[in-house]
């Protein structure tokens, strides 16, 4: 499998990325350079057995993992508003 040259702190960046629920691995791919399938190569080669199995339950089938499977709302590029107000 051929990847672009990685330096630590982009790998660190790629699991960080990874490991967030609202951070599609499109988004990864545009940034990095590499698609879902080298992101799970990638993850499996540089997490714990146990850490990956838990990652690859989690992000099966999870929408805001896949911009195809995003609702509209979140595939026009707008972000999540949270309807906390800050107490003065």
């Amino acid at each position: 499998m051929s990847t672009p040259e990685l330096t630590e702190a982009d790998l660190s960046r790629i699991i960080e990325m990874a490991w967030e629920d609202r951070t599609p691995f499109e988004a990864i791919e545009q940034q990095f350079g590499l698609n879902e399938s080298a992101v799970v190569f990638l993850m499996r080669r540089l997490m714990k057995a146990g850490s990956f199995r838990m990652w690859r339950e989690r992000m099966r089938g999870r929408q805001t993992k896949h911009a195809v499977l995003r609702p509209e709302s979140m595939r026009s590029g707008e972000r999540h508003q949270a309807n906390h107000r800050i107490p003065r």
